[in-house]
């Protein structure tokens, strides 16, 4: 039973001491996490297939007051085992255990509208518009990859359970919105992989639970990243105006997803081990309006 004084927010939300290891960890929901991480005490490894990414983040990002840190390690391409056994092998070397990994590494995919009310012109949009090769490439980096990293570090974050209590390592895993709703919004394969990652969620949570780690899921609206905005700046940050998310007319909230927003809901699943298997959607509303669930 707690004492009032136990339940200050930074004693609740702490994780001095931790150590995460977070996959597209160089710009957007990646970087948001690793900040937010950092700020409140961690050590966080961030990978990614852009070494100047990395290190332009970690030196850009690093807490002024030195209680946590962000460290560039790769850089991982987490689509191919052999870098994904490398990661593991050079985390081993620096670490003991990992308290926590996010999966963030994804992409876009090819678009294509459907919005033809002819089936035949239908079929020439999509048919012309999108490949075998570009869905493959979209599954394997939003959902095989996902899997993989999380099975790579299984031992080092059983390792973080043993050191930090029962469940209280996890995986956070960066779904989508997309993944939840009804609307291809024109991403078929983005959209089906997203669904993909939401139910792998699923799955991992409820297997994994038995080496005693958690597995949950943020499953965003639209916040910045290379993704919604196509850049970053010097800082490896993105921004994306109100006015362009107000265009789409399903966004109650009418603006992107904030830093803060998404950094409360990185700590939340990482500090309460009563959570498994859950997916969080934070998307301002959008799927109130979008037929999804």
């Amino acid at each position: 039973m707690a004492n009032t004084s136990d339940l200050h927010a930074a004693k609740l939300f702490s994780v001095k001491d931790y150590v995460c290891v977070i996959t597209g960890g160089g710009s957007g929901i990646g970087l948001m996490s690793a900040q937010v991480l950092a700020a409140n005490g961690a050590k966080v490894y961030i990978t990614g297939r852009r070494a100047e990414a990395l290190e332009k983040a970690a030196k850009e990002h690093s807490p002024a007051d030195g209680n946590g840190k962000i460290i560039p390690i790769g850089p991982y391409d987490v689509t191919k085992k052999s870098d994904l056994e490398k990661l593991y092998d050079e985390l081993s070397k620096k670490e003991k255990y990992i308290n926590l990994l996010i999966c963030a590494a994804g992409i876009s995919g090819t678009k294509a509208e459907p919005d033809q009310e002819s089936a035949t012109s239908l079929k020439e949009k999509l048919w012309k518009n999108e490949t075998f090769e570009k869905w493959n490439e979209t599954y394997n980096t939003d959902v095989t990859a996902v899997y993989f990293s999380t099975v790579a570090l299984l031992p080092l974050l059983q390792a973080g359970t043993e050191s930090h209590g029962h469940l209280s390592a996890s995986v956070i895993v960066i779904s989508s919105m997309s993944g939840i709703m009804r609307d291809s919004q024109g991403h078929f394969s983005y959209n089906a992989a997203k669904g993909g990652t939401v139910h792998l969620t699923k799955l991992m949570s409820a297997e994994f639970q038995k080496v005693r780690i958690r597995v949950n899921s943020i499953a965003p609206g639209y916040f910045p990243s290379e993704m919604t905005a196509k850049e970053s700046d010097e800082r490896m940050k993105s921004q994306v105006p109100d006015e362009k998310i107000q265009e789409k007319g399903h966004v109650p909230m009418g603006r992107a997803g904030s830093d803060e927003e998404m950094a409360q809901t990185v700590l939340f699943l990482t500090k309460n081990a009563y959570v498994n298997g859950e997916i969080i959607a934070v998307d301002g509303g959008v799927l109130n309006v979008v037929s999804g669930r």
